[in-house]
């Protein structure tokens, strides 16, 4: 994992972006935060999973469909399955290693955070 400050690859609104190997961050305090650094490693994890370029079309495809779903472009992207898992496990830092592969299906079913 390679950490880059940038505040000007990062969309609006957000403070990360993780593309394989990096991940992209808009505050240089949040390398210091392990709560985010771990959010942002399951993301990696998720797109070691599906080969890196499946994920950004599986995770933008979900994005649309809550998009529609919810008529709300937080909600749907908070209830995307890859965030869903991310957000609900992001505190803790040792659920990377019993982590089960795939496990961001079960986040698929419908449940609006």
């Amino acid at each position: 994992m390679f950490l880059v400050v940038t505040k000007y690859l990062i969309p609006k609104g957000y403070r990360g972006l993780t593309a394989f190997p990096f991940v992209f961050v808009k505050y240089r305090s949040d390398k210091e935060n392990m709560v985010f650094i771990n959010h942002e490693r399951i993301h990696l994890r998720q797109q070691l999973e599906l080969l890196v370029f499946p994920f950004f079309v599986l995770y933008m495809l979900e994005y649309f469909v809550r998009l529609i779903q919810y008529k709300n472009r937080n909600l749907a992207y908070r209830n995307i399955s890859f965030e869903r898992e991310a957000y609900d496990n992001e505190s803790d830092t040792s659920y990377l290693k019993k982590r089960r592969f795939f496990s961001f299906i079960q986040y698929i079913k419908n449940r609006t955070m």
